[in-house]
């Protein structure tokens, strides 16, 4: 028997793009490779999958109930609706912190002279479900960090209320955006820390997927 049959699993992938005009954005580099080898392994696994992810070329099984999102608010809004009833809520998502405070209608032009943009914060999709989340569920945190990898990580951890924080470091090589392999480290709140070797994403998700089935 499938370890996550009859659950039913959440999970975000891929960057978000936020408009500045019709024809440009902020975004990042993320591809939603990650976040896709979650989904497929949690299929695998007997759950029913529900994948929100943002611009990304990377297919999914059609049995992935996929709903396809550009920006941070448009992810919110997915998330909060589809996260009733599930047990499992994964946040792989590369979600941009902030956005354009006003969208122009028409395409800037290019001028001689500097520009400028004011930025707004989008909405903090993980802290949200940290808000509501129940006792039943598993609400996993992805944290991308650049320095004091491990502390950055258990402070989202708490700040966030979540059971486990998935830390990866672009300090790294082979891990992060674009790559087909990844390294992470798993946080939970028992103060529970698992690091893991280079891997594939697949076998990566396969590390995650068997953590948060031997959580609680």
């Amino acid at each position: 028997m499938p370890d996550l049959s009859g659950k039913k699993v959440l999970i975000t992938a891929g960057p978000t793009h936020e408009a500045i005009d019709p024809v440009r954005f902020i975004g990042n580099h993320s591809t939603g490779k990650m976040g896709i080898a979650l989904a497929e392994e949690a299929l695998k696994n007997g759950a029913q999958v529900t994948l929100v992810c943002g611009p990304s070329q990377v297919p999914s099984s059609n049995e992935i109930s996929r709903v396809n999102v550009t920006s941070a608010q448009e992810m919110f809004d997915a998330v909060m609706e589809k996260q009733l009833g599930s047990n499992i809520l994964i946040l792989s998502a590369a979600v941009a912190d902030y956005r354009p405070k006003n969208v122009a209608e028409n395409k800037i032009k290019k001028k001689d002279t500097s520009l400028s943009i004011e930025l707004e914060p989008t909405p903090d999709i993980l802290a949200s479900l940290g808000a509501i989340k129940k006792d039943s569920q598993v609400l996993v945190g992805f944290a991308l960090e650049t320095n004091d990898e491990e502390e950055n990580a258990k402070s989202k951890l708490v700040r966030k209320n979540c059971d486990m924080i998935v830390l990866n470091s672009l300090q790294d090589a082979g891990a992060g955006f674009g790559h087909d392999t990844n390294k992470v480290s798993i946080l939970d709140r028992h103060n529970n820390i698992t690091t893991f070797e280079l891997k594939s994403k697949a076998d990566v998700a396969k590390d995650i997927l068997r953590a948060i089935i031997d959580y609680k």
